[in-house]
């Protein structure tokens, strides 16, 4: 009798992501104490739910795109692991951001992109076949790429762990996402796994929110201490990191010749990361630059938010052209 109003509330959160994020970042702000178990383990615990919930609705024909249209996916996915660290790199020298500032912004660029842009494609009518064949792409390369970039852009910064940064990323991406994929392979069929399927959404936004709940804790004194400007600042760098991403991805598409859905699609993959990946990374590998989770857990809601006004960006565009004709 309680699943269908959780598959209502899954939606509901599914469909109000970013408001329930910051409605979580504020929350957090002034109680801080109610996410500081979300630390270390527990939060790697919690990202590789998020992925699981990604395995849990892929399918073996999101795979085989990757075999289908190996030259779309394989420009977009350059495009994702060229574009955003370039961009990262260049905003962390015109910003003149301090170390730990810098390496959090570096991160999220040299993460793969993130499992909500799926979703922005399908509202923005884009190619939603390439955009999950970009996500399982650059999800699938992320053990190597993310820790080779982050070597290339911030090794001046600090020392990066490369293999304890591969193995991390292993552990928490594609392990919980490959037993996302056996179990939905297995029990696809199975009349009650629809119904689990459809609660995942609603879980992905709830760890999610933990992440960023357990950020701002971390985080807190540093905000408290050095007030609105350090948040606005750090907002700032994350806002054009991100709507480059979008405006360069979109500038590779016409650049390959794509069509219009796949051009809406790969801006909105290259400009939207897994945050959540680089916050987690974050607290693990530069826990002594505490600052470092700030403009991932900003990327976290942020991104949410920009992907929802670009699609309806587009989506305007659309209706604009229909009257015109």
């Amino acid at each position: 009798m309680m699943i269908q109003p959780m598959i209502r509330l899954s939606r509901w959160l599914a469909g109000n992501a970013s408001l329930f994020i910051i409605a979580i970042a504020i929350l957090t702000f002034f109680l801080p104490e109610l996410f500081v178990w979300v630390r270390g383990t527990t939060q790697t615990v919690i990202l590789g739910i998020i992925m699981l919930t990604m395995g849990l609705t892929l399918t073996t024909d999101d795979f085989r795109i990757l075999a289908r249209r190996p030259l779309d996916i394989l420009l977009g996915t350059c495009a994702q692991f060229f574009i955003m660290p370039c961009v990262a790199y260049l905003l962390t020298r015109v910003f003149h951001l301090e170390p730990a500032l810098a390496l959090g912004i570096l991160l999220v660029g040299c993460c793969p992109g993130g499992v909500s842009s799926n979703i922005m494609s399908y509202l923005c009518h884009g190619d939603v076949a390439f955009s999950v064949g970009m996500t399982c792409a650059s999800t699938l390369l992320a053990p190597v790429m993310t820790p080779l970039l982050m070597q290339l852009t911030a090794g001046e910064i600090i020392e990066i762990d490369a293999v304890g940064m591969f193995l991390n990323i292993l552990i928490v991406t594609i392990i919980p996402v490959g037993i996302g994929c056996f179990l939905n392979y297995t029990y696809s069929n199975s009349r009650h796994f629809p119904t689990i399927q459809s609660l995942m959404p609603g879980l992905s936004v709830i760890c999610l929110a933990c992440i960023v709940g357990g950020v701002i804790s971390t985080v807190h004194d540093d905000l408290i201490a050095r007030g609105l400007w350090l948040f606005l600042w750090t907002f700032a760098v994350v806002f054009c990191h991100n709507t480059l991403g979008y405006i360069f991805g979109y500038m590779a598409g016409r650049i390959a010749g794509f069509t219009q859905a796949k051009k809406r699609t790969i801006s909105i993959e290259v400009g939207m990361q897994n945050a959540g990946l680089a916050t987690v990374l974050a607290g693990n590998f530069f826990a002594a630059q505490p600052l470092a989770v700030l403009p991932c857990a900003i990327s976290c809601a942020w991104h949410s938010i920009s992907g929802t006004i670009l699609a309806g960006i587009f989506l305007r565009f659309d209706k604009k052209t229909k009257k015109g004709c």
